[in-house]
């Protein structure tokens, strides 16, 4: 550390990186990696090959040499009990382990994705591993178009990923648990999914919606394509808001299967009826409740009351994933009926409203004709008291 802290470049930025390295912290020295005589004052006897010193690590060997530590269960738990042993186990079965053992030293290995000198724990903000850090980390190679030539695969992934209701939900919401690569793909054992386990691999936070597209029609023609389940319909990087236009219209992504006359066409053409029926209902009631509020009314109640149409919304939007019109109209019907009464309410208050308005309309028409009475009386008072002829003498 004294001496590279007295070079330049790259043979200082080691000490510079390191202040702020997980290691650094724990008590780690060069040695650990490097190996060495760590107890040895000349530097070219601390540096000696025989004492195992390495002063560059290849490639290839970076996975077994972090593994030193961080497969052995019994030194990993005095620093962190929780931490996982078997990334060397998982990184070996990966894409990127496979390949390396090939002797492929342009894949990905621990340093690519966590740094070397400055290695930062997960949930710190500036790990390149954070989170929101890692789209971006796992783009350096996977959007490097000369980089992934040799390999002949896609480099749209982060492009699209950038659009995707998974992205909006981690980087403009601050959700970190919103899905990003590793969440599946893996991270130490990354694989992209098989096409037939898609639908599992979703529904590992999608629990719901892969029960109901388990029961759907749909299951069985698409394993019998092959597979891509949730992908057919939502795309896979680039997944967008879903909406009632996914089932019907000029976008619709039923129509790239379906006929607008088949079966199917009718089925997504029915139940995109349906939810339009019930947002629009719902919309209506919601600007009715709000000039009633707006105008002073309490119309608290059918406005708490109006969540409940909106729960059945979003029942409603779910079960389009059985692909069922009667798994869609059920929680349809429970919304329209919230909305017919929380309307009802907000019109009622509107109407109350009116009321009172006319009635102070009509008090203060009263009061003035009241007051126009009183003054008309004191002015005829005062005429008559003028025209009584004072007394004489006086």
């Amino acid at each position: 550390m004294e001496c590279h802290a007295n070079m330049d470049g790259t043979l200082k930025a080691p000490v510079t990186d390191y202040a702020n390295d997980i290691h650094a912290r724990h008590g780690f020295s060069c040695a650990d990696c490097h190996g060495g005589d760590r107890n040895a004052d000349d530097p070219e006897a601390a540096m000696n090959p025989a004492k195992g010193f390495k002063g560059h690590v290849a490639r290839t060997a970076v996975p077994a040499l972090c593994a030193r530590c961080h497969s052995d269960a019994a030194l990993m738990h005095r620093f962190k009990p929780q931490q996982r042993v078997d990334q060397l186990a998982l990184y070996l079965t990966s894409v990127h382990g496979k390949r390396l053992a090939t002797g492929d030293t342009a894949v990905a290995n621990c340093v690519d994705c966590h740094s070397v000198h400055n290695i930062r724990e997960v949930k710190d903000p500036l790990s390149p591993v954070y989170p929101l850090k890692l789209p971006e980390t796992c783009a350096r190679c996977h959007a490097d178009a000369a980089h992934m030539k040799p390999y002949k695969i896609a480099t749209n992934q982060f492009a699209e990923y950038r659009t995707s209701v998974h992205w909006e939900a981690l980087s403009k919401r601050g959700d970190l648990s919103a899905p990003n690569c590793a969440s599946c793909h893996g991270n130490h054992g990354a694989a992209p999914p098989q096409v037939a386990s898609v639908a599992e691999v979703c529904g590992t936070c999608h629990v719901l919606f892969e029960e109901m597209y388990n029961k759907s029609p749909h299951k069985p023609v698409f394993a019998a394509m092959g597979g891509g389940g949730c992908t057919i319909c939502h795309s896979n990087h680039g997944i967008r808001h879903p909406d009632i236009g996914m089932l019907a219209g000029s976008g619709a992504v039923c129509a790239q299967c379906h006929e607008a006359t088949s079966a199917g066409g009718a089925a997504a053409a029915q139940m995109a009826g349906l939810l339009t029926k019930l947002d629009t209902a719902l919309t209506q009631s919601d600007a009715v409740l709000n000039r009633a509020h707006d105008s002073g009314m309490e119309v608290s109640e059918p406005i708490l009351r109006q969540m409940d149409g909106r729960q059945a919304q979003v029942k409603a939007l779910v079960a389009m994933h059985e692909f069922q019109v009667a798994a869609v109209a059920k929680p349809v019907n429970e919304g329209l009926a919230v909305a017919a009464e929380t309307r009802r309410a907000g019109e009622k208050a509107l109407q109350d409203r009116d009321s009172r308005r006319v009635g102070l309309a009509l008090s203060l028409l009263t009061i003035v004709i009241t007051m126009l009475g009183l003054w008309m009386a004191i002015r005829s008072l005062e005429s008559k008291a003028s025209a009584v002829p004072k007394p004489a003498g006086r």
